[in-house]
């Protein structure tokens, strides 16, 4: 029996309501090493974050610009700009000083630009291992909203 064009007919069982999108966080990685770029890519959306990376600190600050992004995780070395000179024009640039920042090194901290240093939020030594970057960057974002 088929319903005759202009008739209504209500579905039996509605749609039900769904919940509003929850945006995931975005986090911008600049590193230069590609494997280390890919495994801490994995580490970031695994944990549930949308991942910008970038090869060096030119293209992270372009995607920072261009891009909603959340936090910033960063090497300290890397060549064109590096992730001490990133953390200090993200600093100095009215609408992204507020942005999360967390500095990667293999180097031990005090051999770094000391500023630098100064303006991440968090400072990790490499390796890093997942659980310690996942907990410090949501550690940070709880702390920025």
């Amino acid at each position: 029996m088929s319903t005759p064009p202009n008739e209504f007919v209500r579905p039996v069982n509605p749609p039900a309501q769904t919940a509003p999108a929850v945006r995931r966080a975005t986090v911008l990685l600049a590193e230069d090493d590609r494997s280390a770029r890919r495994y801490f890519e994995v580490i970031l959306q695994r944990a549930g974050y949308d991942v910008v990376a970038a090869a060096d600190g030119v293209e992270a600050m372009k995607a920072a610009l261009n891009g909603p992004v959340d936090a910033v995780v960063t090497d300290a070395i890397m060549p064109h700009l590096g992730g001490h000179e990133l953390c200090r024009f993200l600093r100095g640039h009215p609408k992204l000083a507020h942005l999360p920042l967390v500095l990667l090194s293999g180097a031990d901290k005090s051999s770094g630009p000391h500023d630098a240093v100064e303006r991440a939020d968090a400072y990790l030594s490499k390796p890093v291992r997942p659980e310690e970057l996942t907990n410090c960057l949501a550690r940070l974002l709880e702390e920025a909203a």
